[in-house]
């Protein structure tokens, strides 16, 4: 990524190398960068005017929470979440701390493998679209008879590819391992399905179903692999009441889906920008969603949350 000036308006007194859908990434120094999460939100691959209040921290503690409670199962790039940690390691933040405190991470810097780690537990969205087009998903093949939103027995996991516009696609196990090798690729599919899994686990005792997710990987310059960006929130997942699920039906999703319902009803939209301003309520809506499945996964309102401190690593390569 290459160094741009920042946004008009921001204070973060740091270098932008990149600002996408959601995020800014800044520069800290070599080995370390600042990601900082919006309340920007996107629908249907294009950017919304208004703000959902309170996203950007929800998507920042929430991956906070999750990482804490997969020390010891998958090696990850956070290195502080804690306002006064980051500060404490990047001094010229203290100058500005509305302007990131419980919306950023302090993170290591990777070099991320071009493809998408999906791992989808029950049939929904676009592997649901295909399965009833063609009975497969990515195009290997699924048992016959399954019903939208049914369980997948074990999960599976089904790759994409990362478009830096428009949609990402659904391609084949071996499509990725020819991108970035076998051995990566089925090191990639093991660590997936096993932060899947446990994140299914972990929600389902909370009463929600973690339909499907995805994740991101990198590696440092010492070759060591780490889970990266955000992990297991509303944005990168596919959460449903566990009580609302019902095979053959799409059970309500916890995370922006009043916009998209909203958007839906609106047939003068094509999809494209400059898109329709959001009704007040449609933006109270989708804020308490984001606030909801917080509350429900962590135990914890958003206001009440301290984010955990992480362990110092080391660059070792596996």
């Amino acid at each position: 990524m290459s160094g741009t000036s920042a946004p008009v308006g921001s204070r973060i007194p740091l270098p932008l190398l990149h600002r996408g859908k959601v995020r800014e990434i800044y520069a800290v120094d070599a080995d370390l960068l600042l990601m900082v999460a919006s309340d920007r939100v996107s629908a249907f691959d294009v950017i919304l005017e208004e703000p959902i209040p309170r996203k950007g921290e929800v998507l920042t503690l929430l991956t906070a929470w999750w990482l804490d409670r997969m020390e010891g199962l998958v090696d990850h790039h956070l290195v502080a979440a804690r306002p006064e940690e980051i500060a404490a390691r990047v001094p010229a933040l203290s100058e500005a701390p509305e302007e990131w405190a419980r919306r950023a991470l302090l993170v290591r810097r990777t070099r991320p493998f071009p493809v998408e780690c999906v791992v989808r537990g029950y049939l929904a969205g676009s592997a649901w679209r295909e399965y009833r087009a063609s009975g497969t998903l990515a195009g290997e093949p699924l048992p016959p008879g399954l019903q939208e939103s049914q369980e997948l027995t074990p999960p599976v996991f089904s790759p994409a590819t990362k478009a830096v516009e428009g949609h990402d696609e659904n391609i084949s196990f071996s499509d990725m391992a020819d991108r970035i090798g076998e051995g990566h690729a089925s090191r990639l599919r093991k660590l997936a399905l096993e932060v899947y899994e446990f994140g299914r686990d972990t929600a389902d005792s909370r009463g929600i179903l973690l339909a499907d997710t995805k994740f991101e990987f990198g590696k440092t310059e010492g070759g060591h692999l780490l889970l990266i960006d955000e992990v297991l929130t509303p944005d990168s997942s596919r959460y449903w009441p566990k009580e609302s699920w019902c095979p053959g039906n799409t059970p309500p999703s916890l995370d922006k889906q009043p916009i998209r319902d909203w958007l839906d009803a609106r047939p003068d939209w094509d999809r494209t920008p400059p898109p329709p301003s959001l009704a007040p309520e449609v933006v109270a809506s989708a804020t308490e969603r984001y606030l909801e499945i917080f509350r429900r996964l962590t135990g914890t309102t958003l206001d009440d949350y301290a984010p955990p401190s992480f362990p110092e690593t080391t660059d070792e390569a596996g």
